[in-house]
């Protein structure tokens, strides 16, 4: 799990893909945390892609994290509604304490569980990690 938010936090932007209607959805997220052995990453429960995970928590995740090399990762995922998760997180990224200030009811972290992320290269060898 370490090496896969090493990976995400290179590569900057990853991108998050859930269902709606049966029709895929992706946005680009960036923030990426360890918290109590666990991946966590946050969103506003006010936001579709916060919807669209209480109704089908399956993700996917996809980024480059370097060139010709990129990381794929299955996962569902878990709300976590600690204040102890939120305030680790904004602890860690403390530039969105504005955006979702710790005890505003619409932040929302979640972790990923029964996760495997697929770390892949042109040519080179295929990695799976589950975590």
């Amino acid at each position: 799990m370490n090496e896969v938010c090493k990976l995400l936090k290179q590569a900057g932007v990853w991108f998050l893909a859930t269902i709606e209607d049966g029709q895929p959805r992706v946005r680009p997220f960036s923030p990426i945390h360890i918290f109590d052995g666990k991946l966590y990453f946050m969103t506003a429960h006010s936001k579709k892609v916060s919807k669209q995970m209480a109704l089908n928590n399956q993700v996917e995740i996809s980024a480059m994290v370097g060139e010709g090399t990129w990381i794929r990762i299955t996962a569902r995922t878990v709300n976590d509604d600690r204040r102890e998760a939120r305030a680790a997180f904004l602890e860690a990224y403390p530039n969105l304490k504005n955006a979702h200030p710790l005890d505003d009811p619409d932040t929302h972290v979640l972790y990923l569980s029964e996760a495997e992320a697929i770390v892949e290269s042109f040519g080179g060898k295929k990695r799976i990690i589950k975590f």
